[in-house]
């Protein structure tokens, strides 16, 4: 399986979004939105941002899903 490597990371206060490239070895912890400036941080059993308010969950949920493994 290959592996997305941008999602779409959406503002929940303004709306802003962008595509953003996400890293492959780790998870985003935070993201400043640059329009509004609000400080994005995961939900509650998020792993990270990406997983939060992304397109597509980052790639290391990615590819514990393609294995079978939890990751939800």
């Amino acid at each position: 399986m290959e592996l997305c490597l941008t999602s779409r990371l959406t503002c929940p206060v303004c709306g802003h979004a962008e595509t953003l490239t996400m890293p492959t070895d780790v998870c985003q912890w935070c993201y400043e939105c640059p329009v509004c400036k609000t400080r994005l941080t995961p939900k509650p059993g998020d792993c990270c941002v990406f997983c939060s308010f992304g397109s597509v969950c980052c790639p290391p949920i990615q590819a514990a899903r393609a294995k079978g493994e939890a990751g939800d």
